[in-house]
Order: C-alpha cells, then sequence, then structure tokens
C-alpha cells in the first residue's frame, strides 16, 4: 500500500512557535549591541583615564561596565529561557501525534517499527535551546560590528569583510563536504542500535545454539561502519574549525597591525583626527568579534546537521502517516460479519496474499479458519480486526467498514489474539483489562474463562504480579492464556484468535474450549485459525484457504467429509507408487 504524501505538518507548527523566536530576536539584539560595551569601556579608560589620570572617572566608567555586565547576563538567561519554552512547546504539541505515527508505522511494517521518531523529536526540542540556535540568531549582528569598523577606517572595515566572507565561504564548504558522512554516520548508528535490540531480545536463542560470535561479529561490522562515517565527519570538522580558528586569530592581529600602519602613516580616522591607539584596539577587537558568531555557528555545526535530519525524518513520517480524521459514532456491534475482499496485500508490498476471499457469519457463529503455511491466514486475521486494509473489497462488521470504524469506539467489542503474544510492561490485572481503568470483576471473570484464575492466585502478588521485560517471568503457555483472557476482557462481539492453543497443554486447550462455547452463548462472533483438529469440534464453519483463495468453505461436517474424500483420493493416485517401492508423501490437511 502506498502512503500518500501530504503537506508538512512541521512548518505550521514552528510557525505557532514565532512569538518565542521574536522574542528571542529582540533580545538577541540587545545582547549584540550590549556587547559593545566592554569595547567602549577599553576605548573610554584609554581616552579619558590614561590622559587625565582621574579615578573618579575610572570608577564610574567601571561601575557602568559592570552593570551592564549583569544586566546583558540577564537578558541572555531570559533569551535562552524563551527558546527553551519554545522547545517545550513543540514537544507539547507534536508528542502525541508522533507517538501515534509511530505507532501506526509500527502496524503497516511486518517487522515492526523503529522508535527512533521519539529520538528525532527530543533532538529538535533540544535545538532550540541549543548554543547552535543561539550562535545562528547571532550571526546577523557581524555586520553591526562591521559598521562600527568602517566608522572607524574604510580600510579597517574592507579588511574585516573580506575576512567574514572567507570565514562564510569556509561555513559552506564545511557544510557542504560533512552533511553526507555525518548523515551517513547517524543512519548507521540507528541501524546498529536497532540491530543490537533485537539481538538482546533474543539472547536465549542466541546462547543456546552458539551464535553469539556471529552476532557480535555482525553488530561489530556495523557498529565499525558507524565510527568511520563519524571519523570522517570529525576529520573534515576538525579541519574546517581549525581554518575557522586560524582566520579569527589571524583577523584580529592583523586589524591590529593594519590600524598601527595607517595610523603610522598617518591615515585621518573617521573622525577627522589621526587614529588613537585605543581606536586600533577598538578595531582590533570588533574584527574578532565579526567572525565569533561565525566561529560559534561553525563549532555546532554537527548538532545543526543532526536537527536537520531529524526535522526531515520527523517530517517523513508524518507525511506518511497523517492525522486520522474524527468518524462517526456506530452503535454497538452485533457480530455478523461480511468479508469482500477481492485483493490484499501486506503494507508496502504490491503482491497479493488473498484474493477473491469472501464469506458472511451470522452473530455468534465460530469459523474455523484452516491451510498450509503462507496461505494468507494471518493477513486474514489482520484484515477481520481492522489492522490492515483490503486493497481492494473490505471487510464489514454489522453493515460498517472494520478498518474505518474509531478503534478507540470498537476496540472495548473486538477480542484479538495475535500469532506471537507480546505482554506489555505493567501489572497482570493492567494486562488483562488492557490497560485501562481495571474492573476487578471483568479481570477475574476473564481469568476464569480461560482456566487462568487459580495460577494467577498462586502467585505472590496475585493480580498485581509484575510483567514485562523486568517482571516475573511466564511460560510460553501462561503467555498465550494472559493474552486469551485479554482477548476476551468484557465479554466482547467479535473475537478472532490466531493459533490460540499453539502453547497450550491439553487441560488449556480444553479451557478454550468452555470459553469459545461460552462466547458463543452470548451471542459472540468468533474466527479461530488453528492448525490442530481438537477445536474444529466446536466450529460452526470451516474456510480452507490455499495460496490465498478459498479452496474451501461451509458447515464443519460437509468441510471435514470433502478433506476426508479429498484425502482418499490422493492415497487412492499414490497406491500404484507404494506398491512400486516408492515411500508416498504425508497427504496434508492443513
Amino acid at each position: 500500500m502506498n502512503m500518500p504524501v501530504q503537506r508538512s505538518e512541521l512548518g505550521p507548527v514552528l510557525g505557532q512557535l514565532k512569538s518565542f523566536f521574536k522574542r528571542a530576536a529582540v533580545f538577541s539584539i540587545f545582547t549584540n549591541v550590549f556587547a559593545l560595551g566592554p569595547t567602549l569601556y577599553m576605548f573610554q579608560v584609554y581616552g579619558r583615564v590614561v590622559d587625565s589620570r582621574n579615578y573618579l572617572t575610572l570608577t564610574m566608567l567601571t561601575l557602568a561596565v559592570v552593570g551592564l555586565y549583569v544586566f546583558l547576563e540577564m537578558i541572555e538567561w531570559v533569551r535562552t529561557r524563551l527558546l527553551h519554552n519554545a522547545g517545550l512547546q513543540f514537544d507539547a504539541i507534536l508528542c502525541e501525534r508522533v507517538f501515534n505515527a509511530i505507532f501506526q508505522s509500527n502496524l503497516v511494517k511486518p517487522s515492526g517499527g523503529s522508535a527512533q521518531p521519539l529520538s528525532d523529536l527530543r533532538t529538535l526540542r533540544e535545538f532550540m535551546s541549543s548554543h547552535a540556535l543561539l550562535a545562528m540568531m547571532d550571526v546577523p549582528f557581524s555586520l553591526l560590528y562591521l559598521i562600527v569598523i568602517f566608522m572607524i577606517h574604510p580600510v579597517l572595515g574592507l579588511f574585516s569583510l573580506v575576512g567574514a566572507i572567507v570565514q562564510t565561504v569556509v561555513s559552506l564548504l564545511n557544510e557542504k563536504s560533512m552533511r553526507p558522512p555525518l548523515t551517513a554516520a547517524n543512519n548507521a548508528a540507528i541501524a546498529a542500535g536497532y540491530y543490537a535490540k533485537n539481538s538482546l531480545r533474543n539472547a536465549q536463542v542466541i546462547e543456546a545454539m552458539g551464535m553469539g560470535a556471529n552476532i557480535e561479529r555482525r553488530w561489530m561490522e556495523k557498529q565499525g561502519l558507524f565510527l568511520r562515517l563519524q571519523a570522517v565527519a570529525s576529520d573534515i570538522a576538525g579541519g574546517s574549525g581549525a581554518a575557522s580558528k586560524f582566520i579569527q586569530l589571524t583577523q584580529s592581529s592583523m586589524i591590529l597591525g593594519l590600524g598601527a600602519y595607517l595610523n603610522v602613516k598617518g591615515q585621518a580616522a573617521a573622525g577627522g583626527g589621526i587614529m588613537s591607539g585605543g581606536l586600533i584596539i577598538v578595531a582590533s577587537v570588533l574584527g574578532g568579534k565579526v567572525v565569533a558568531p561565525l566561529m560559534q555557528a561553525l563549532a555546532q555545526w554537527k548538532m545543526v546537521i543532526t536537527a536537520r535530519n531529524s526535522y526531515e525524518r520527523l517530517d517523513q513520517l508524518l507525511q506518511s502517516f497523517p492525522e486520522n480524521s474524527s468518524s462517526m459514532t456506530l452503535p454497538t456491534p452485533k457480530g455478523n460479519l461480511e468479508v469482500a475482499v477481492y485483493r490484499a496485500t501486506a503494507p508496502g508490498s504490491n503482491a497479493a496474499i488473498l484474493q477473491n476471499v469472501g464469506f458472511t457469519l451470522a452473530a455468534g457463529e465460530i469459523l474455523a479458519v484452516i491451510g498450509p503455511s503462507a496461505s494468507g491466514k494471518s493477513t486474514l486475521s489482520r484484515l477481520l480486526v481492522g489492522i490492515w486494509p483490503a486493497a481492494v473489497g473490505g471487510v464489514r462488521l454489522d453493515s460498517a467498514d472494520i478498518y474505518a470504524w474509531n478503534k478507540a469506539e470498537l476496540g472495548p467489542h473486538i477480542g484479538y489474539l495475535p500469532q506471537d503474544v507480546e505482554l506489555l510492561e505493567g501489572s497482570l490485572a493492567e494486562n488483562i483489562a488492557r490497560f485501562g481503568e481495571i474492573d476487578m470483576v471483568k479481570v477475574e471473570a476473564a481469568a476464569r474463562l480461560v482456566g487462568l484464575h487459580e495460577m494467577i492466585m498462586a502467585l505472590p502478588q496475585a493480580y498485581d504480579t509484575f510483567v514485562g521485560e523486568d517482571g516475573c517471568f511466564l511460560s510460553g503457555g501462561q503467555r498465550q492464556r494472559v493474552g486469551l483472557a485479554r482477548a476476551l476482557y468484557g465479554n466482547p462481539r467479535f473475537v478472532v484468535l490466531d493459533e490460540p492453543n499453539s502453547s497450550l497443554d491439553e487441560e488449556g486447550e480444553l479451557a478454550l474450549i468452555k470459553a469459545m462455547l461460552a462466547l458463543k452463548k452470548l451471542g459472540t462472533t468468533q474466527v479461530v485459525i488453528t492448525h490442530r483438529p481438537l477445536l474444529l469440534s466446536v466450529v460452526d464453519r470451516i474456510l480452507v484457504l490455499h495460496n490465498g483463495t478459498i479452496k474451501d468453505f461451509g458447515p464443519r461436517e460437509t468441510v471435514l467429509a470433502n478433506i476426508a474424500k479429498m484425502v482418499e483420493q490422493q492415497v487412492a493416485r499414490m497406491q500404484p507408487k507404494k506398491e512400486a517401492g516408492v515411500l508416498p508423501a504425508a497427504a496434508r490437511l492443513t
């Protein structure tokens, strides 16, 4: 499924923060203007105090410049605080939206998505109050210092202008050369981290089969690629930084020397007289300030590129998964199911998994879906609960498109057990109650329905037992029963169970059958995907899938009779081969 590309969402969000940036820009004017205070202090000391030897003037000038320093630091704190609040506001506007987009991304990626966008959001939030953004806001004020130098002497101003241009060219070349390796290094770091995380989740399998050395080697290759790319970017940044520092140091000294040369030659200053030593020093100091903001921006350029990459990734995610529009409220479903899937594919793929799959179920009926592996059974289960949309056609519950139905509204009436059962971090009661408001009567009822109550009560903390990565260790069968209890919590109207008995023992399977019969009495429509024949004894209908199409569908007795007849025909066709000494292949029913 190709996701439609929407307009950028980050641009309007940044537009909402204009007031923060405008106020920060106003304060930047004050900070850069008042930054001339030390220079003016130096000029006044040389011009007034040294010649007049007036201690009172020196004291007043010193008090004035100290007060200016205090005021300057207060303004700088306010500016930083404004940008920090802008970052918090940016996060507050987007955090829920980004989380939902990541969730949608994981739904359409069979291998699972990544939480990297949350890191990208954090990077952008931190960038807004970083020294990098402050330096970029200060860059335009280099012009102010340049004007003052021109007022001192045009030659010194021209020399400073050339230095600023050279510094800008160095910065642009640095950005152009550093961006590709740094972007590649960031992507390699994400890939290495994701690989390590997935490997750790399978630590027991890796250890049992001696795969540790191989997994470690592959991770080292990914990590090595990241380090090599990062080293290239660091070398480029180091070379450019050294060149920029050389320009800054040289410019200050050269302006000082050039000013002395002009003074010796008797060149008139802008004020009409010969440049004094104070003016020469002032010009030298301001010459360094002209390139200082550029130097600061260059020193933080790696953060600028990282923030830009995060912006592009985050913007692409939000465009690929636009915010769901609110849907009309629908009544509680009764459980009548209509399936008309003419073509179904995995998201992001054009290969058909299901074709021309259509059937109906009345409320309260139980359907078993059987078929060989890779016949499309799990894809059908995802279509039935509205996780994936059909490419052509759809699934309707009580005549409403189940994919378009508001999941927050429909969810309490749906029960779903995927093939791979994962419990979320929290207590057993929270997992069974789907992390909503815990109704212990319903929680215990669901646990008893799947034969789980006694096992839970035997735990030290009973239903408050914590599960998750750092919680109680449950066996595969126990996890599957908790997943079943979660699916059956609240007596939903429509239940889809994908291999619900794959990890259950005989006792657990009998408990599952009792639960299915109890739900049937309540009028719950059920679809069960299974490879084990015991569950077939309680179903009303059977659907046989083969290569993504319906091979047979009908009442249980009719379909089982057709399967038995087909097996007899296969055995009969193989009989001559058996007599000739050729061992026939085993006939597979499902």
